[in-house]
């Protein structure tokens, strides 16, 4: 199973936007974009007009933290992953048939308060399962240890499945999250208040792949 570290952009300007993603060029595949209504969450981002024309060179993936997913996704076309979070169902029919027409891919999220029974009827949709570390809303907050117990039972369940895991990673917390089962990191503090962002991806990449080989032995 591929391995990826990701780096989590949260931000309220379209011109911070394309700063952040201008300086992991080079580091990595994939760009997380958090954007937040301040209803589903008591914070506000860029919303989807910022969204449009993203640079090349990159897959996306919008991490959807606001009420009715399915009106925002339907006006962004593009081939993004689209991560809803299962608090914010309502129709999940409608949100599948969103992400369709926009061209892009479903993933689901889920709080730390939030049991996997509410997750489990949606996981034969999606392609990834995105558990949150911490509760979300805010850049910089403690890893709550007690997700891994989540991570470590849709392993279990799903073996194949991609899960990524979000909130408070840094090298300490994405070894313990890898050793758990997860197989990407969505990391923002750890990587953007470092001074060198190549550096701190690559210690980031390094603590996934010692997790992920004391867990399975590779």
């Amino acid at each position: 199973m591929a391995l990826e570290v990701i780096p989590a952009v949260l931000v309220k300007t379209r011109e911070e936007l394309l700063e952040h993603i201008s300086r992991v060029r080079g580091h990595v595949e994939t760009i997380h974009i958090d954007i937040m209504d301040n209803k589903f969450v008591p914070n506000f981002t860029i919303g989807v007009k910022e969204l449009q024309g993203l640079p090349s060179g990159f897959r996306y993936e919008i991490h959807w933290m606001v009420r009715k997913p399915e009106e925002w996704i339907a006006k962004v076309r593009g081939p993004y992953m689209h991560m809803v979070h299962v608090e914010a169902v309502g129709g999940w029919e409608k949100i599948v048939s969103a992400v369709r027409e926009s061209g892009g891919r479903l993933g689901i999220a889920v709080n730390p308060g939030t049991s996997l029974e509410k997750v489990k009827p949606y996981i034969k949709d999606v392609e990834r399962v995105l558990v949150m570390s911490v509760n979300p809303g805010f850049y910089g907050q403690k890893y709550i240890q007690d997700v891994e117990a989540k991570v470590r039972e849709l392993r279990k369940m799903f073996p194949r499945l991609e899960i990524e895991v979000d909130g408070g990673i840094n090298p300490e917390t994405g070894a313990r999250a890898a050793g758990a089962g997860a197989s990407d990191l969505a990391a923002a503090s750890a990587i953007f208040a470092k001074p060198d962002v190549g550096k701190a991806i690559a210690e980031l990449k390094e603590s996934l792949k010692k997790g992920w080989r004391e867990r399975h032995g590779e």
